[in-house]
């Protein structure tokens, strides 16, 4: 792993520059695959789903009796653990409901907000080499508690046309009302405009490699809103000598098995702790089924050392991670100054793992450092915040005159007539 030592301030940029492709290299080709979506549909979809995922499809859409058949595949013991997550997602998201806010600005001027529910959401579910069924519990819980009418998801089939049985039983056990067998930018481009099969949707929700992650920052220039620019996983871990180094290798690892563009740091006030976590990851590496994407994803990671904990919570906030683990006897500092991250872990027994399953908050989250600007999903993420207001007679009084002046002010005389005709009815 790369060890780094005291890095420079005017370095950081470099230090801690992530293993991405940006938008421009990767824009022609979204372009060019979005423009076809939206002239071709569904013939467009199977093409590249057979260049791509290697399967040649006669139906996108998921049956009713794959679902079932989904349901007599997946083990009870999953079943339990699949339910358990939805129990405690279900727990947490519910608990971040508001109702109404009313106030009166001024006598006779009643001001409201409420939230609505977006009727049509989409949702990406990456299928490739990790069937991430956990995010169907992320995304569909939270837009079926939000009200959202139309839930679609997509996610690629595997090379004999078939989702991950996993996949198929949470998204019916979530309320999912649409499943179709499509990814990558296709599917983005599908949600878009819309085709034969595919639902058009009013907002994308959910994760995916670079291709898809710039496929929904295209969606956006077509209308669609998304979630956030969630890209390839990341983590780093601030830990000191009162963390366990295995327990810190394993969270490392735990993310660098994601894929081999996944970017794993340790920032750390003790040598003696970075050198054991590096015989750590060697050590549990070998013993993964994933070991290779794992090693790969370990060549765009790093070890740094730094002096204190100012400068580690400097730089942490600079970087701006998706997940952030504190191991550390000072965890209070971190806690409180930690500016710039998705979702943060504190103490040797919180994983980065529970957070991606079961402990209730969403992972869903922001990378590449738009934590810097960016929350991660919530139940908010599935609703639109609509004001109302209502004004008297004596509201109008109130503050009619310096709407009035306002607008006149401004040059908008039509916008001054509409609220001195009012005030003129009232002297009547």
């Amino acid at each position: 792993m790369n060890k780094i030592f005291n890095p420079k301030r005017e370095d950081w940029d470099s230090v801690l520059k992530r293993p991405t492709q940006t938008v421009a290299d990767i824009e022609g080709l979204v372009n060019g695959i979005f423009k076809e979506v939206a002239d071709n549909g569904d013939v467009t979809l199977l093409k590249y789903t057979e260049q791509f995922d290697k399967v040649v499809l006669a139906n996108l859409l998921v049956s009713q009796a794959e679902i079932n058949e989904a349901d007599l595949l997946v083990s009870e013991e999953l079943k339990d653990a699949i339910q358990l997550a939805k129990s405690n997602i279900e727990v947490f998201h519910k608990a971040q409901k508001t109702g109404r806010v009313t106030v009166e600005t001024s006598p006779g001027v009643s001001c409201w907000q409420e939230k609505r529910p977006i009727q049509k959401v989409g949702l990406y579910i990456p299928g490739g080499t990790a069937p991430l069924f956990s995010t169907i519990l992320m995304l569909a819980v939270p837009a079926v508690l939000a009200g959202c009418a139309e839930i679609v998801l997509c996610s690629p089939p595997d090379k004999k046309g078939n989702l991950n049985p996993a996949i198929l039983y949470a998204a019916n056990l979530c309320g999912v009302t649409k499943i179709v067998k499509v990814g990558g930018i296709q599917a983005i481009a599908g949600m878009t405009f819309g085709t034969e099969t595919i639902p058009q949707v009013y907002k994308i929700f959910g994760p995916g490699n670079q291709y898809v992650t710039v496929a929904k920052q295209i969606a956006t220039k077509h209308g669609v809103a998304i979630d956030m620019p969630a890209g390839p996983s990341e983590l780093l871990v601030v830990a000191d000598d009162t963390a366990n180094a295995a327990f810190v290798a394993s969270d490392l690892l735990s993310q660098a098995e994601h894929g081999v563009d996944s970017q794993v740091i340790l920032v750390s006030t003790s040598n003696m702790l970075i050198d054991s976590v590096e015989k750590e990851v060697l050590s549990q590496l070998e013993v993964l089924p994933r070991k290779e994407i794992a090693r790969q994803a370990i060549v765009n990671s790093k070890l740094i050392y730094v002096d204190n904990d100012q400068e580690a919570i400097d730089l942490i906030n600079e970087y701006g991670p998706e997940h952030f683990i504190v191991c550390v006897e000072n965890e209070d500092f971190y806690i409180e100054n930690i500016q710039n991250a998705g979702s943060v872990f504190i103490g040797n027994y919180t994983p980065e793992s529970a957070g991606d399953y079961a402990s209730g908050t969403n992972h869903t989250l922001p990378t590449n450092g738009y934590a810097k600007q960016y929350s991660g999903v919530n139940l908010d993420s599935f609703m639109k915040s609509m004001t109302f207001q209502k004004i008297t007679e004596k509201g109008i009084k109130a503050i009619g005159n310096a709407i009035e002046l306002m607008a006149e002010a401004e040059g908008l005389q039509a916008h001054k007539h509409a609220v001195t005709l009012r005030l003129k009815s009232l002297k009547n």
